[in-house]
């Protein structure tokens, strides 16, 4: 029964983790934005998702331990690997290449598209407690 409800809501799941990490990422954009030689970055969504879903590590070598006494890496998030440098619009003379309107507009939309991702999930956890109640 319950790897049925981990399976229906899977996708959502990995949705709301993508965007919420992007989330930070825009959030760190925007505190950086007077850091010399800060570079902006973004995750494109629909890849970390993919390999959010696949449950691979894009971009990622991994790691092999030859001996068992190695510790086991810390594993990030598997869309890390999804991260891209922000192309620059105006370039700045200190290097930063923060755009605040791109990066106020984006967290906006970001901010929305989470909230839409929290009510499908909460959406199927109605259905599914009106279901096990009747």
């Amino acid at each position: 029964m319950i790897d049925r409800i981990d399976h229906q809501i899977a996708v959502q799941r990995a949705a709301l983790g993508v965007l919420t990490y992007r989330q930070e990422l825009l959030a760190s954009n925007i505190a950086n934005a007077d850091t010399p030689h800060f570079k902006a970055r973004d995750i494109d969504f629909k890849d970390a998702l993919g390999a959010a879903l696949a449950g691979r590590r894009s971009g990622d070598v991994g790691m092999m331990a030859t001996s068992p006494r190695h510790l086991g890496g810390a594993a990030g998030p598997s869309f890390a690997g999804a991260i891209k440098y922000r192309t620059e619009f105006q370039p700045s003379i200190d290097g930063n290449t923060v755009n605040m309107d791109v990066e106020r507009s984006a967290f906006a939309a970001n901010a929305l598209r989470l909230e839409a991702a929290m009510a499908f999930i909460s959406s199927d956890f109605k259905s599914l407690q009106l279901a096990m109640s009747q």
